[in-house]
């Protein structure tokens, strides 16, 4: 593609120094969100219809992880779907689910898990309203398809670039004898699918109507892009809000700043976890509300939230919680990072 990354670095600068709730002046200190301890699903059922604008969220990718008795492996530190790596250079990595150990049985539970996210997802978003969901590349289809068949519409993916532990690795237990081989490629990126409810008529009749159909600008001159470069989560992000997904800032500011086109309406995360998207809202000037049905990660989240929106990008707090407060762009990973993507 024609597109050289010193022009992608721009843009990303540009993005993470936007406050998209008034080009003039910057995001108001006090965003409201509304936090909801709660089954995601018996939430939007219970919602009124047309009455989100937008889903920024990053789901259970395999369900089975977030079991009660996968959590408790996880948390003891004895595996289960969860890869637990060795520490490395004295630091100890957070844990990764292995998905390869889906069965079919899993998979079709996933499938039917987002066969009933699609359906509420749809009935609760206004006309024109996006979904920005996360997955990865071994079971992005699982998610689309049922997206597709609810009756969004695909509109893309958004590609974040980040290297992650996942793939790379020889054979097992034939290290040795297969030393030039990899099961899989190292996975350096994660796709976001990008959906949107169609439109009522034309896009700028649903934008005077709804606020919604498109996405909004980075400036007057640059349009959102659909690949984002993104280190993996900080240290400091982890130890404010200790989730073993949480995204990191200045990747949530930029998708949940494009996913309001005029800067106005509600964005839900109904899988709110460690309160990334929630933090990234209140930062940026945008109203939401978040769901999690995890007491733990709902505590975690609650008291995290505030002094994530405030966190500027270099790490230092920001008293008006902007979209871009004191940080720099998000850089690629070097290609021997031993870093777990967040």
């Amino acid at each position: 593609m024609n597109f050289e990354i010193g022009t992608l670095d721009r843009i990303t600068d540009t993005v993470l120094r936007y406050s998209p709730k008034a080009a003039k002046k910057a995001a108001p200190v006090e965003a409201r969100y509304d936090l909801n301890l709660a089954d995601a699903f018996a939430w939007m059922e219970a919602r009124a219809e047309n009455s989100i604008h937008a889903i920024v969220t990053d789901p259970p990718y395999g369900l089975k992880e977030f079991t009660d008795v996968e959590q408790t492996k996880m948390r003891k530190g004895k595996g289960g779907v969860w890869r637990i790596p060795p520490s490395f250079d004295g630091a100890k990595r957070m844990s990764v689910p292995r998905f390869t150990v889906l069965d079919d049985a899993d998979i079709a539970a996933l499938r039917f898990f987002f066969e009933k996210f699609a359906k509420q997802a749809l009935r609760v978003l206004v006309p024109g309203g996006h979904v920005m969901i996360a997955t990865n590349p071994l079971l992005s289809q699982h998610v689309y398809i049922p997206m597709m068949e609810a009756g969004f519409e695909k509109r893309g993916e958004i590609i974040r670039l980040v290297q992650t532990l996942r793939g790379g690795d020889r054979p097992k237990n034939a290290h040795v004898e297969f030393k030039d081989v990899s099961v899989m490629p190292r996975s350096a990126w994660e796709p976001w699918g990008l959906f949107r409810k169609p439109c009522e008529g034309r896009v700028q009749d649903n934008l005077r109507k709804w606020g919604t159909g498109g996405l909004r600008r980075v400036s007057g001159h640059e349009p959102f892009v659909d690949v984002i470069r993104s280190s993996p989560t900080r240290v400091e992000e982890r130890r404010i809000a200790p989730h073993p997904s949480l995204k990191p800032q200045a990747l949530m500011r930029q998708l949940v700043a494009a996913s309001l086109p005029l800067g106005k309406g509600v964005v839900l995360d109904p899988f709110m976890g460690g309160g990334s998207t929630i933090a990234a809202a209140r930062a940026v000037g945008y109203e939401s509300i978040g769901i999690e049905q995890d007491p733990g990660y709902f505590k975690v989240a609650a008291a995290a939230i505030p002094t994530l929106a405030r966190l500027g990008l270099n790490g230092a707090t920001s008293g008006n919680g902007s979209a871009g407060g004191n940080g720099a762009a998000s850089k690629r990973p070097k290609a021997n990072s031993h870093r777990k993507s967040g």
